[in-house]
């Protein structure tokens, strides 16, 4: 093994390390949690941070009070499905929302909604 090669994989190795410490310990057993984090973090599909916060996740960093906070999930949405179902189009329950129809006007597949659901409904 060359220098090179070993200082590759020492960088690849911290980089990981680095990676793992950084998620938060409610989602590092769960991937899927993590996906439906990326998500609702990720300004190209879910984007969630630009209207909501989520008190409870210190990575989700974000002034935003467009919409309420993430907080208190499953007592304000008792059944997972109504979180669901407000993902996928708001304006069921309120025809004069700005938050957009993820899944109506097909910005999130039916599977990122779910990930995302599994994602907030834990705050």
């Amino acid at each position: 093994m060359t220098s090179r090669t070993g200082l590759r994989a020492f960088q690849c190795t911290a980089a990981i390390l680095a990676l793992t410490l950084c998620i938060p310990p409610a989602l590092a057993a769960d991937s899927g949690t993590i996906r439906g984090q990326r998500l609702a973090h990720g300004v190209y599909k879910g984007n969630c941070l630009a209207c909501h916060q989520i008190p409870g996740d210190p990575s989700a960093v974000s002034l935003a009070n467009i919409g309420p906070p993430l907080v208190h999930m499953r007592e304000r949405f008792a059944d997972r499905a109504a979180l669901r179902s407000q993902i996928w189009d708001p304006r069921t329950r309120n025809p004069e929302t700005v938050m957009p129809p993820f899944g109506k006007n097909k910005i999130l597949t039916e599977e990122e909604i779910d990930l995302i659901v599994d994602y907030i409904y834990q705050y």
